[in-house]
């Protein structure tokens, strides 16, 4: 018999964590290669597309809550594989992430592209 669920983790750091212990426990950290990771989060990504294949742009912003529901389990199948895989690789994704942003906002001037899709290489 389980009891309650703990608490969601807020941060990268606290879910990290619970899936060290989570893979631990079911002695699964064995399967938990780079390379595994990588093809899993991929599988769970494209099990997101398919929520999206063939609807119309309208439909796809106006989910119906069964729907939705079933796009955030798959996202966060996505958020724990790349959790994980940033961890096996000790990757700070935090960190990684600002400094994504930190590039991207350089390559892409807000008064330059401003409703604009154009790649950064075509202005």
């Amino acid at each position: 018999m389980t009891g309650p669920a703990p608490p969601p983790p807020r941060d990268l750091d606290a879910l990290r964590e619970r899936l060290r212990a989570f893979a631990a426990a079911r002695d699964w950290d064995q399967f938990h290669s780079p390379k595994n990771l990588a093809m899993a989060l991929i599988g769970e990504a494209a099990e997101v597309v398919e929520h999206f294949q063939w609807l119309t742009e309208e439909q796809s912003r106006a989910l119906p809550p069964d729907k939705k529901a079933e796009v955030a389990a798959e996202l966060a199948d996505v958020l724990l594989y790349l959790v994980r895989l940033a961890d096996k690789l000790d990757v700070d994704l935090a960190a990684a992430a600002a400094a994504k942003m930190q590039r991207n906002e350089a390559k892409y001037p807000a008064q330059q592209v401003r409703g604009s899709a154009r790649k950064y290489t075509e202005y």
